[in-house]
């Protein structure tokens, strides 16, 4: 298989691997496809340790990194950043979420709660630059934007570098701003994928986007779990596939084993687009958390990124206490997937997954070669 992603990023097989475990985002590099790093959540200095890791176990290979920078979410007071959005949390808020822990009987939590100061920081254009410091010391092949319009420093920044810019798209005039930011690369992102999507289905939006994208090569995202699905999307007319949900089925992905028992129980309809989580609508697995919060009389979310800041410490204390079994933790537990969910029926090695994928979509291409006569 090559298609233009295969010489536009030096890659073997046409697979961008997206997780926030630096161990998938080597295996996918190493197993021929692309893995990337979602940066958002690490702090510059541990975002420099992973890269460091990640180039150490890939030997030369290509690997990116993907950064969230909405366009749209709650301003701040650059002199006092964090302070001046805790500020903005309605007391009503904070109640419900104590309120909520409480009735579930979730236990405090072993050790001090993690700041979620840092992840206001870099969803603001203002902690944008520390970030893109570290990234482009790293010989990295790729950055992307998960999340909205690159702002111009990443773009600008990628091009003085040689590195291509990614943008993730879910409607067609997403994808015409993004190409007039000057991207290098479009992902056309199907509602069915896990975390922040649209509406569109990849079915639809991908020929949509790859219409609209001339000579600039489009990845599908959305649902794509295997060969065949691979396939698919480049009978489509995709250079590739961006693939993030599969990862959580495997070892090496850092999501606690109490949220993977879940998923592997879960089917393709257990999962709703919410802003529970950040703020803004993403692909999540249903749970009790979403249950309460729907209620009558609760709270509605509140925008990015004050509605991380808001639930952060409890959702370390419902991971640790769901990690021991906790019924009423395990009840709420749940994270971003997509509706590839309802596939998953064991925890495998990354490279297992990546390899799959590759050989089976290879294996389909040649079979619908045969179709022709």
């Amino acid at each position: 298989m090559r298609t233009a992603l295969n010489d536009l990023l030096g890659i073997e097989a046409p697979l961008v691997g997206f997780n926030r475990s630096p161990g998938v985002v080597a295996e996918v590099s190493r197993a021929g496809g692309l893995g990337v790093l979602a940066a958002t959540a690490y702090t510059p200095a541990e975002l420099d340790a992973q890269l460091t890791w990640i180039e150490r176990q890939v030997q030369g290979r290509p690997y990116g990194v993907d950064l969230l920078v909405p366009g749209k979410k709650a301003a701040g007071d650059p002199r006092d950043l964090v302070a001046s959005l805790r500020a903005q949390i309605p007391d009503e808020h904070v109640r419900f979420v104590e309120g909520l822990l409480e009735r579930y009987d979730i236990p405090p939590a072993s050790r001090p709660p993690t700041s979620n100061g840092e992840l206001a920081v870099n969803l603001d254009p203002s902690g944008v630059p520390a970030l893109l410091d570290v990234v482009f010391a790293h010989p990295i092949a790729l950055v992307a934007n998960a999340l909205g319009t690159p702002p111009p420093t990443l773009v600008d920044r990628g091009h003085a570098a040689g590195v291509v810019v990614a943008s993730l798209v879910g409607k067609p005039e997403h994808a015409v701003r993004q190409l007039d930011a000057g991207v290098d690369l479009l992902v056309a992102q199907g509602t069915e994928a896990g975390g922040h999507t649209g509406t569109i289905a990849t079915m639809i939006l991908t020929p949509e986007i790859v219409d609209i994208a001339g000579d600039v090569p489009v990845l599908a995202a959305g649902g794509i779990a295997s060969g065949r699905q691979m396939a698919a999307a480049l009978a489509l007319g995709a250079a590739g596939v961006w693939c993030g949900s599969v990862w959580l089925s495997t070892h090496e992905d850092i999501t606690p084993l109490s949220v993977k028992r879940k998923f592997l129980a879960a089917t393709s309809s257990d999962t709703l687009r919410s802003p529970l989580r950040t703020g803004k609508p993403a692909r999540q697995l249903r749970s009790a958390w979403h249950d309460e919060w729907e209620r009558p009389g609760s709270p509605a979310p509140l925008p990015m990124p004050l509605q991380p800041m808001l639930i952060g410490e409890a959702w370390e204390r419902i991971d640790e206490a769901a990690d021991r079994g906790h019924p009423g933790a395990t009840a709420l537990e749940s994270f971003f997937i997509g509706q590839v969910v309802g596939a998953f029926a064991e925890l495998r090695p990354a490279a297992e997954v990546a390899g799959r994928i590759i050989d089976d979509c290879a294996r389909r291409l040649r079979e619908l070669g045969t179709l022709g006569g």
